[in-house]
């Protein structure tokens, strides 16, 4: 069963308030208002996630909404799982990961991204330039 992480959420809030900012200061829009349900559920219930299933048809297209915005693979390039690597050194993706992409949902995909994300053993999260810039330092 997919579920959608409270980071996530959270930044799909900040997103449509971005879009549609509050016109009073008061009253956020109808997608902020769906969203910061759901979240306001979460941190009630000290819950992290919540089953896609439980989202409210409203927070739902929002949020779905707000993940059009976000880039689809974590993809570099560089796939290791093609030469038999069981996980990706590229992406940190499983091999069945990968290989089920164009069929997952949204959710599933956000779930994978949160997971390689918080993991950043692959190399897409390397930050080559940040090291070669402290080896220098340390040269000196």
């Amino acid at each position: 069963m997919a579920r959608l992480h409270l980071i996530d959420i959270e930044a799909a809030i900040n997103w449509w308030r971005e879009r549609r900012p509050s016109l009073d200061g008061v009253q956020a829009c109808a997608e902020v208002l769906a969203l910061a349900e759901v979240y306001g559920r979460m941190a009630y219930e000290h819950s992290r996630c919540v089953e896609e299933e439980a989202m409210p048809a409203a927070a739902m297209q929002a949020w779905l909404a707000w993940y059009e915005s976000t880039p689809d693979a974590p993809c570099i390039a560089i796939c290791s799982t093609s030469q038999g690597d069981e996980v990706c050194k590229g992406c940190g993706r499983s091999f069945d990961e990968v290989q089920n992409w164009p069929v997952l949902t949204p959710v599933e995909k956000r779930e994978t991204w949160q997971r390689i994300t918080l993991e950043a053993s692959a190399w897409r999260f390397n930050r080559y330039a940040e090291r070669a810039l402290e080896s220098r330092g340390a040269d000196a």
